[in-house]
């Protein structure tokens, strides 16, 4: 458990995220404006999809505009043509991205590494995650960007010290220790644990109107080429490996995750934290799911341990159900990814 430090700097960050500046509604706006960093990623791709659907004129950042391979989906989606424009920017470039956020109404900053194997994880995860968030909000407060939401994570939330059992529930007061973190070298959780902090510090210090996305493992369709790491998930379940984690997440469809992204600007009401997850659920579940819809695939038919199934705990909806969000059901969305995983060649059944 984090000491009296910890619990006061956590206290201070719920404190900073009541604060808000100035924000005026994208309808009010005579050309709505948004910029998305990293827009070749999961979740990225359906936010700047999301976005051309709603009329926005998008300006979208990645390593290499000329990347064709990774970037052709995102050329190809319906409005693209006309409303969307790639940039080049560096996460660890101080002022990189001055040129593309000045003017946005909104900034979607999601572009941050997803390394479960990292050799070094301050270089390749803690850095980019870190220094890029900060740097994007310098460059929103010197081009007076009207909205920051910034994609963080479960990862965040979660890895406190403290149970995490069936009468538990999950919400967004709980802060992840980067202590903790450290101790048990859970290295993306401690890059978005200290991306979100420095993000809700610089916000209160500058005046910026933050707030942040902080959902479950990501799973649905996929706009992008490269396998993420929740399709991937589901992947395994599907492709011969003959056990399956003892683990207990958190889900949600990605499709969701972006209208949560969208609405949090949209919403002008909309402040501070939004954990996004539709259920809580044991890597059996999913099997199980997978089996009753696809009786023909093979699945796992035991645990990678065994050890008794690590626990399930509830998550609160409250919050974001307050943006007018319907979650898709887990069943939907494992469904969803199976089928895409086919499409895009990862899988043959």
């Amino acid at each position: 458990m984090a000491g009296e430090g910890g619990r006061g700097r956590r206290r201070s960050q719920r404190s900073r995220m009541s604060s808000s500046s100035s924000y005026s509604s994208p309808a009010a706006a005579a050309e709505k404006t948004a910029c998305v960093t990293g827009a070749s990623g999961y979740i990225a791709s359906w936010i700047v999809k999301l976005l051309l659907a709603r009329g926005y004129a998008v300006r979208a950042t990645v390593r290499d505009p000329d990347d064709g391979e990774k970037t052709a989906h995102l050329r190809a989606m319906d409005g693209a043509g006309d409303r969307l424009r790639l940039f080049r920017a560096d996460l660890l470039e101080e002022g990189s991205f001055d040129a593309v956020v000045g003017g946005c109404h909104c900034v979607f900053h999601t572009a941050s590494p997803v390394l479960p194997n990292a050799k070094d994880p301050q270089a390749e995860l803690i850095d980019p995650a870190l220094k890029g968030t900060l740097n994007v909000l310098g460059s929103c407060k010197r081009g007076s960007v009207g909205r920051v939401v910034l994609t963080s994570s479960m990862a965040a939330v979660r890895v406190t010290g403290r149970a995490r059992t069936p009468d538990v529930v999950v919400d967004e007061t709980w802060f992840s220790s980067p202590e903790l973190c450290r101790k048990d070298q859970r290295w993306y959780a401690l890059s978005k644990t200290l991306a979100e902090e420095a993000a809700w510090t610089f916000s209160k210090d500058h005046g910026l109107d933050l707030v942040t996305i902080n959902p479950g493992w990501v799973i649905g369709p996929l706009l992008q080429p490269k396998l993420n790491i929740g399709a991937e998930a589901i992947m395994k379940l599907i492709d011969g490996t003959p056990t399956y984690p003892n683990l207990t997440n958190e889900w949600v469809n990605v499709r969701d995750v972006a209208m949560a992204h969208v609405l949090a600007y949209e919403v002008p009401s909309a402040k501070g934290r939004y954990c996004v997850a539709e259920r809580v659920a044991h890597y059996s579940e999913l099997v199980k799911i997978i089996q009753d819809t696809y009786s023909s695939i093979p699945v796992p038919d035991k645990c990678a341990d065994d050890k008794p199934s690590v626990p399930k705990f509830q998550m609160s909806k409250d919050r974001i159900k307050s943006l007018g969000i319907e979650l898709t059901p887990l069943e939907t969305s494992i469904m969803e990814t199976v089928y895409s995983l086919k499409e895009n060649g990862f899988v043959s059944f």
